[in-house]
């Protein structure tokens, strides 16, 4: 996920755990613990990001492929990364660290605000198709939830909206929610967001705030926030379930010799009816693999395809190939170069330890998940075709996730 929804479903998550425990034995107390659990929890929903430092390591696009959501991705290094956190805290933080010499109650509400940042940090990155590796190196393997948009407007507004509220200062307080609304309408009107979607955040804001300001100290709004957020994903993970079983009978009706590996999917924001997808399969008697991308909506007769937000969609032409699915492109490869390639070529054999939908022939490598980016295909690598490279240093161990592709069935 990207940092603004990282942080403020941190800060949402603090100051819920804040207003749940007891208070302190002065209000001076009570106002460090505040601070601190809101910090605590924000900057741990975000440490592991500290790995793109770590980009640097290989070069482009291997250091940014296989350092970034690596080890501080990963179950066993959120220990360090904790203590470490804990640590800066600790010495930088005169008044806290007074703080939790003497409340056993902040030191709980500190353990839980970290435990709860890295956790949310992991299970947030694991919800896109991305993917992470959280339990190397004791499993080595890619999980990836297809379920969440990587910048998700329901969080902001779920937890945006009463933690706004919360600030003392009313012309702050107001200013933040404005630009919240704003930031939604310019999504709208760039064809991110739909009308639909943007109105049901507005409404989802309104009911929040109505709950905030009606119980100002209670934690009433940011529990709700919470239940929503996970009500939320429910509804995504069952929707991309449903669309995962309709990509592949739309696939299997047009072609039912290939054996089909896997199915990306991509969610639209704050639209659980839309979205893309990029599907891979295999027929090892031909030879030969193919990767078809395209997009879906679930209820067709009431939101066609073409209608869903404009600027998520394929520039390629589409064609429709069953109610509701649409295929904007093909693109077939040997099994046999493939291969061949990764064999004799350490860099490719790298570069398949983060690709999901490879597409590599003898020019170029690209991981089709990623092509119709902002910035363009940041996975795309030159492929050495004739005299071998020079093996890059530091490759992390993770599994490849198409290692149903490299080797013979």
């Amino acid at each position: 996920m990207d940092n603004i929804t990282h942080s403020l479903v941190g800060l949402g998550v603090g100051e819920l755990l804040q207003r749940s425990l007891p208070a302190e034995a002065s209000e001076a107390r009570q106002r460090t613990r505040h601070r601190l659990l809101l910090t605590a929890c924000a900057a741990a929903s975000n440490f592991p990001d500290l790995d793109l430092f770590l980009t640097k390591l290989m070069a482009p696009p291997l250091g940014y492929l296989l350092q970034h959501r690596g080890h501080t991705h990963t179950l066993l290094f959120l220990l360090p990364q904790a203590l470490l956190l804990l640590a800066v805290l600790w010495l930088l933080w005169p008044n806290a660290r007074a703080l939790l010499r003497e409340s056993r109650v902040a030191r709980f509400g500190l353990l839980g605000a970290m435990t709860a940042g890295f956790l949310l940090h992991l299970g947030m990155d694991f919800m896109n198709s991305y993917g992470v590796h959280p339990f190397y190196p004791f499993n080595a393997d890619w999980y990836f939830g297809d379920m969440i948009f990587i910048v998700e407007p329901v969080f902001w507004v779920a937890f945006g909206v009463p933690l706004a509220l919360a600030i003392p200062w009313r012309p702050v307080r107001w200013l933040m929610v404005a630009v919240l609304a704003v930031a939604l309408l310019y999504f709208t009107l760039h064809g991110y967001l739909g009308w639909a979607s943007y109105a049901g955040l507005l409404l989802l804001g309104g009911a929040i705030a109505a709950l905030r300001l009606l119980h100002l100290r209670s934690r009433r709004a940011l529990a709700l926030a919470l239940v929503l957020c996970l009500g939320f994903i429910g509804v995504q993970k069952s929707a991309s379930s449903l669309a995962r079983e309709r990509v592949a009978a739309a696939l299997h009706k047009q072609d039912g010799a290939a054996q089909l590996l896997d199915v990306a999917l991509t969610a639209f924001p704050a639209q659980p009816l839309c979205w893309s997808f990029a599907a891979i399969e295999r027929n090892e008697a031909r030879d030969s693999y193919r990767v078809r991308r395209g997009m879906l909506s679930l209820a067709p007769a009431w939101l066609p395809p073409a209608q869903c937000p404009a600027s998520m969609l394929d520039p390629a032409p589409p064609r429709t190939v069953q109610a509701g699915v649409l295929l904007h492109s093909e693109w077939n490869g040997s099994l046999s170069l493939l291969r061949r390639l990764r064999e004799s070529d350490c860099q490719l054999d790298a570069w398949l330890r983060f690709a999901r939908i490879p597409a590599v022939d003898s020019g170029h490598a690209s991981d089709l998940r990623f092509t119709s980016t902002p910035r363009g295909n940041f996975t795309t690598m030159d492929v050495a075709s004739g005299a071998p490279r020079a093996c890059p240093a530091h490759i992390p161990r993770w599994g490849q996730p198409r290692s149903d592709l490299l080797t013979r069935p």
